[in-house]
Parts: C-alpha cells; structure tokens; sequence
C-alpha cells in the first residue's frame, strides 16, 4: 500500500497521507515516499497548488510512529528527524502555493506539516498541539521556528512548553489556521480556495509567496527590495501583457505561466 497517494486535478495536486489505521503517523519508509513526491513537485511547472491532507477521518498526522521509535537506535533516531526536517523544508519552499486540509487531529509532526504549508483549513473537531516535551523531546521538524513565526514567541512557547492540545476554533483565533470547516465540507473548501488561486497568474502568484516568505523575518528595506526584485521578474512575462489586454477586451484573462 502507497503511505503517500498523489492525486492530480488539472493544476492542483492532491497529497494524502495513507496510514490511517496508526493515525498517518511517520515512520522512515512514510518519509521516504513523501520526499520522493516533494522532489516530483518541485519539477512539475504544470502544478500550481498543493493541498496536503490525512487519510480518514480521524487524524491528519499524529506526528512519528511511535512504536517505530522505540525500536530505533540513537543514530536511527537522527536518520528521522533529519529526514522529516528536510522533507517539511522542502514542502515550505515549494514554489507552488501550499493547502493543509487538516481532516483529523494534528500532532507533533502533523501539526509541523500543517505549520510548513503556506494555508491551513480545519474541521471543527480537529485537536492540534505540538505534544513533544510531553514525551522527552522538543518539536524537530521546524515547530519551534515556524509557531513562533506565525503567532510570536510567548504564545509559541506557551503552546510548546505546556505539550497542550488546542481546539481549532482556538487555532484559528490564534492566527495559525485561516478558516474552520464542517467535515463534510473540508476538501470542498480547500478546492475552492485552489480555485480562486489557480484563477491568477502563476508567475505572480508565485513571486509573490516568494517575496512574503523571503521578507517576513527581515527588516523592512531589505523586505522592499526582494518585492521590488520579484515584481522586477513578472514585468517581461507574457501573463501580465494579456492582463492588460483582457483588461481592456473586457474579458476574464487566460493565463499561461510565460
């Protein structure tokens, strides 16, 4: 059985986690067919948008498979973490935009993969924590850096150090996850949300996430002149010449990523 199934949809891909019956927890073999997939999608120009999901309805990652670690030597054990560091990298430089459709609980490394993607949709009754002191480590997979970006060190460290499991209600209000869906409407929501994405010009679309990203942790002039930079980039490209034209033909643009 595929751990990681790949569905494509024109120029959205689908990532489903695929171990459902242990939660979609990690084990090296999981990580091993999800960096596979990444590195596909860093080549593949025709995909401008990712949605990441779990398989069921239970969980989307519990984070490691737990009963794989006990029997890991320490130098396994370091095989993993940097394996998973590297693969949740790799997810958050994807030039494409990047959908967490959290379906189910998110843990440790679940909940780090959610944290790696650029937008995060969850149902209601989805619990989200990063649970690792509870269990004699910390975050490993960018948890510790990617929280404290996004909501600011004292909530970080409250939510980390604690090991507590917040609602996604209370996600949302916190910032990290940007809406909270019924189950029933969770992909239906993510593919709405690709859509209104995929109706933009790609190169943009992409030079933007790029100028956000390089430009967050930044000082301000600095952020300018990466913006100014990537629209620099956008200026020859075929996309906005036929927004203009659209524009003045009065008709929605069809644009080609040139």
């Amino acid at each position: 059985m595929d751990k990681v199934v790949v569905e494509e949809k024109g120029s959205l891909a689908i990532i489903i986690l695929n171990r459902p019956e242990v939660l979609n927890c990690f084990d090296y073999d999981m990580l091993q067919q999800l960096d596979k997939t990444v590195r596909n999608l860093q080549r593949k120009q025709d995909i401008h948008v990712v949605i990441f999901t779990g398989s069921g309805e239970k969980a989307f990652s519990a984070g490691a498979d737990l009963k794989e670690r006990r029997g890991l030597s320490e130098a396994e054990v370091r095989r993993n973490v940097n394996k998973i560091r590297r693969v949740f990298l790799q997810i958050d430089e994807l030039p494409q935009t990047t959908i967490a459709a959290i379906n189910g609980h998110a843990f440790g490394g679940g909940f780090e993969l959610a944290l790696a993607c650029d937008l995060r949709i969850a149902v209601n009754d989805a619990m989200l924590g990063l649970t690792e002191v509870s269990w004699g480590i910390i975050p490993g997979a960018g948890g510790t850096q990617r929280l404290a970006r996004l909501v600011g060190p004292a909530k970080a460290k409250e939510l980390i150090l604690t090991a507590r499991r917040i609602e996604a209600k209370v996600a949302e209000r916190w910032g990290i996850i940007n809406s909270v869906v019924e189950h029933g409407e969770l992909m239906d929501q993510a593919s709405s949300l690709a859509d209104e994405i995929l109706a933009n010009a790609p190169l943009a679309v992409n030079q933007a996430k790029f100028a956000i990203d390089k430009g967050s942790n930044i000082d301000l002039h600095s952020g300018l002149a990466i913006e100014a930079n990537a629209y620099e980039s956008i200026i020859p490209t075929q996309d906005r010449i036929e927004a203009l034209l659209a524009f003045k033909e009065k008709r929605k643009p069809k644009f080609q990523g040139k």
